[in-house]
């Protein structure tokens, strides 16, 4: 395999694994996110904080991906 190949495996992997260890985390948030909504509709801002957190996973991830891609440059 080639340096090049091994580096696209290298960032669609970091994007790929923040992707989806997001996607289950904001699943858990989401169902409790529900819940405390139903209960306490005040907290509506509060939850949606909580909910966006995991999102900066996937950003990192993306940084990454692009960090590696362009280090041959």
């Amino acid at each position: 395999m080639t340096d090049i190949g091994l580096i696209a495996i290298g960032a669609g992997l970091a994007i790929g694994l923040a992707a989806l260890a997001t996607g289950l985390a904001q699943a858990k948030i989401g169902a409790a996110a529900i819940g405390a909504i139903l209960e306490k509709p005040e907290s509506f801002g509060t939850v949606l904080i909580l909910l966006v957190i995991p999102e900066t996973l996937v950003i990192f991830g993306f940084t990454v991906a692009v960090l590696i891609l362009f280090a041959l440059k």
